[in-house]
């Protein structure tokens, strides 16, 4: 079952990423994403009630809530950073290079998880690491896009970082504890993190001009998010990281698919190669 939790867990993550594009258009992305926070807080906790996992909370060791607390703060940073990039930069760009995070899971997790490294996971992570810089052209690389200019990649590739060390400490944080459970804990750190980034930097006074179309796809991609999330932990909880983490990210042609539509955005002959290298790449490592 984890492996059909996976697959979920890929779908609304690719809608998560459209639906948030459209909410951020002109909203501040710290703002959009403090906003998102609380409506997956709502939605985790409403699940927490309803599988009676609440009363497991007497039971969590300091030790786990501890990696819970720690999983929940690189996944804030992660949020910020990714739709921070997603605001300035191309939706089939900003995507990819967050969706690289598998590579340095791979690594954390045969470090810190002693889960195994073998010839054709190596193969698998020189696939996907090259399908990712097919689909970032030399002069975007170099020169940006967007309003942002060149700082969206640099956004996306922190995002990507934070999301490795999150399934990893999410992996060590969940063992015991029920995934439903752990998903709200995590989110509530979140919640308090993104809130605090919205008033260092000053952007509270936007809350009250947010359009309510933005604000409509801000609550609908919370929505999405909370259900990936659910369906990412559960499978994390019985299944290996290392595979886990590579099913969730085949998101990216969900995405390409619905920014196609949505936005218009076309691929390149040579970022339609590098979807191919990262799927194959995925692929391999959810079967081998």
């Amino acid at each position: 079952m984890w492996i059909v939790y996976a697959v979920g867990s890929s779908f609304f993550a690719g809608i998560t990423s459209i639906l948030a594009k459209c909410g951020i258009r002109e909203t501040d992305s710290n703002v959009a994403t403090a906003i998102r926070t609380v409506v997956v807080l709502i939605f985790s906790w409403l699940m927490v009630f309803l599988t009676d996992a609440w009363a497991g909370i007497g039971q969590i060791t300091g030790k786990t809530m501890l990696f819970l607390i720690l999983s929940g703060l690189a996944t804030g940073a992660s949020w910020l950073c990714y739709f921070r990039a997603l605001q300035t930069g191309d939706i089939n760009k900003v995507v990819p290079i967050d969706k690289s995070s598998t590579v340095l899971t791979i690594l954390l997790a045969f470090i810190f998880l002693h889960e195994g490294v073998t010839p054709a996971k190596i193969a698998a992570v020189f696939l996907i690491g090259a399908g990712t810089m097919l689909m970032i052209s030399k002069k975007e690389a170099a020169d940006g896009s967007g309003r942002g200019g060149g700082s969206w990649i640099v956004f996306a590739f922190l995002s990507a970082v934070f999301a490795s060390l999150t399934a990893i400490l999410g992996k060590i944080g969940i063992t015991g504890v029920d995934s439903n459970l752990g998903t709200a804990i995590r989110t509530t750190v979140v919640l308090f993190m993104a809130w605090i980034m919205v008033f260092v930097t000053g952007r509270q006074h936007e809350i009250r001009k947010i359009r309510r179309n933005e604000l409509f796809f801000i609550v609908l991609s919370g929505l999405a998010t909370g259900a990936s999330w659910l369906c990412y932990y559960r499978a994390l909880q019985d299944g290996a990281a290392s595979v886990v983490v590579p099913i969730d990210k085949l998101s990216i042609l969900v995405t390409i698919a619905f920014s196609r539509i949505v936005f218009h955005e076309k691929l390149s002959k040579k970022a339609g190669a590098g979807v191919v290298l990262i799927t194959a790449g995925t692929v391999m490592l959810a079967v081998l």
